[in-house]
């Protein structure tokens, strides 16, 4: 499995303690630093079951400035796809964390406790 952090996030930090708790066999992608691709954030969004304005963290400061909360502007449909996929790409703070991908071809985005578990259960 893969989990994708930022180290400065507490919730991050509470995952890979579970982890390591737990034993589980893990790569660590730093994403602010291995910046993911569109196709992999797409490849991600599809095992997550999600769509890009999902994952999506808004109150980031080039959230702001990118006005996503302007739903004309950023249609959170089919339309809107490709574009926010593309934003967070570019911006990859924006990317809510952490998100491990399990063995099974699922991921979750593991902000609790409960949700790391799970993605340990698929693995």
């Amino acid at each position: 499995m893969e989990i994708w952090i930022n180290p400065a996030c507490s919730k991050c930090r509470s995952a890979l303690t579970v982890l390591d708790a737990e034993g589980a066999d893990y790569t660590v992608r730093r994403y602010l630093e291995d910046v993911p691709s569109e196709a992999e954030i797409g490849e991600v969004l599809t095992r997550l079951g999600l769509e890009p304005w999902d994952i999506a963290r808004t109150q980031e400061p080039v959230a702001k400035e990118l006005n996503l909360k302007d739903r004309k502007a950023w249609p959170r449909d089919a339309s809107g796809r490709a574009r926010w996929i593309k934003a967070l790409a570019e911006h990859p703070k924006l990317i809510q964390r952490p998100i491990i991908t399990a063995d099974d071809g699922s991921a979750v985005v593991a902000r609790s406790e409960e949700a790391v578990r799970e993605a340990l259960g698929r693995s």
